[in-house]
């Protein structure tokens, strides 16, 4: 499983065919972007959440850089791949070691330069020892130390890996708690997201002071409400560029996935007259697979005819298209008005709350050991399966661990059956809960 993004982004960046794909493969563990010995195959850009000692980060692998061409898709992948480095907190420049220094990677060397970004230079198919001597070439580029490896066989992938997160968040260094919560306002373009974030602080976002040491383009506003301070991450828009729509719309996806690795709770906004579309689901699941506090924010709910029953059955809807996630607690709610646009923050103080409890192992096995008798776990051996004892082992988000004699045999559904009987027996409104079975 991905690890859990702390908003940290990698770009993977160099000319087309130097193997960028390969190594974005390597670096996530399996095989989801298309690799080609014929250049320029990746034509847009994929992400993926991945993980190293422990250090989570969203690596993006980009196409092919091609600065100087005049062909249509050449300069979309070059757009593309400068919005990557401004995304990015870290640049890895890939360069081949078979066929050295090429003028396109002078070219792109020269672009690198004009942002401040940490970057790596790595050299790649250095497959052999004897080949490392070829990496040397690569310091006139003006980048630093060539680092070299082989994103196809593996080789110095684990040492480059060390270098890539050395000083990223979890690297031994406690970061300061943060006392006041921090809520993500995240959702598909025209939302109305910016609306809700002037509707609470009651004044246009331009003219509030940005804290200082935010993640580039996505500002952080302070939010006083009733005597308590909260942090509102509302991702900026994107700049206009000549690039073609799609990458507009993917690095909103980079800056969604940033802001909600950064907060305690995400609020997820809808349009009421949209209902909900599979890019929400999308953004709901994204943010359960950061393990995250979810609210829904149904907007414009101004605009919907409506009588006593409506908001029920409107509720009732969205519950069975959520189904996972329907632990999520949904508010109806207009920016425009400010209709209940306050109890967003009550819920999300709530919710963190939900997100940071402990419940005691004593009371976890009282209950659960019951529910647990009566309805016991099935065995595919028809070996009997014993659950014995519960605990939990984290907080933020919460872990519950349960100890049984053949843990690898409980079915993967009876995990959602120990779900739903925990958020029954102990709330959790609102957080995803994760579940690890363990050998007694």
């Amino acid at each position: 499983m991905p690890g859990i993004s702390s908003g940290r982004v990698v770009a993977l960046i160099g000319r087309p065919n130097v193997g960028k794909s390969t190594l974005f493969n390597r670096i996530i563990g399996e095989q989801r972007a298309i690799v080609h010995d014929v250049s320029g195959v990746t034509r847009d850009r994929h992400y993926a959440e991945a993980e190293w000692s422990g250090k989570s980060f969203t690596v993006i692998d980009t196409g092919g850089f091609v600065p100087r061409s005049s062909t249509l898709i050449e300069r979309a992948v070059r757009e593309q791949t400068a919005m990557a480095i401004e995304e990015a907190d870290k640049v890895v420049f890939l360069v081949d070691a078979r066929e050295g220094p090429t003028p396109l990677d002078f070219d792109i060397a020269q672009v690198i330069r004009k942002y401040d970004r940490r970057v790596i230079l790595a050299v790649n198919k250095v497959d052999t020892a004897n080949a490392e001597v070829s990496a040397a070439e690569f310091y006139r580029l003006g980048l630093g130390s060539p680092f070299p490896i082989s994103a196809l066989t593996g080789r110095n992938i684990g040492d480059f890996l060390d270098l890539l997160v050395k000083d990223f968040q979890g690297d031994g260094k406690e970061e300061a708690v943060e006392p006041r919560t921090k809520i993500a306002i995240v959702g598909r373009p025209n939302v109305g997201k910016s609306s809700l974030v002037n509707g609470l602080l009651g004044k246009p976002r331009a003219i509030v002071t940005e804290i200082p040491g935010t993640t580039r383009d996505s500002i952080d506003s302070v939010l006083h409400h009733r005597g308590e301070e909260f942090i509102l991450i509302d991702t900026a828009g994107l700049r206009k560029r000549s690039a073609v729509k799609e990458s507009i719309e993917f690095f909103g996806t980079i800056r969604t996935l940033r802001s909600i690795g950064r907060c305690d709770v995400a609020v997820v906004l809808i349009d009421a007259s949209l209902g909900l579309e599979r890019q929400d689901l999308r953004i709901i699941g994204s943010v359960a697979e950061r393990k995250k506090g979810v609210v829904i924010a149904v907007n414009k709910w101004d605009l919907v005819e409506k009588d006593s029953r409506t908001a029920r059955e409107y509720e009732r809807a969205m519950k069975r298209r959520l189904r996972i996630f329907s632990y999520a607690p949904i508010l109806f709610v207009s920016a425009k008005t400010k209709q209940r646009i306050f109890d967003i923050v009550e819920l999300c103080k709530r919710i963190r709350s939900e997100r940071e409890k402990t419940i005691e192992t004593h009371a976890l096995n009282q209950v659960l050991l019951k529910e647990i008798e009566t309805t016991p776990p099935s065995s595919p051996t028809g070996k009997e399966i014993k659950i014995k004892y519960v605990t939990q082992v984290k907080t933020a988000p919460p872990v519950f661990a349960f100890f049984a004699n053949d843990p690898k045999s409980i079915p993967a559904e009876y995990r959602r059956f120990l779900e739903n009987k925990l958020r029954k027996h102990f709330g959790f409104d609102g957080v995803p809960i994760s579940i690890v079975f363990k050998q007694k």
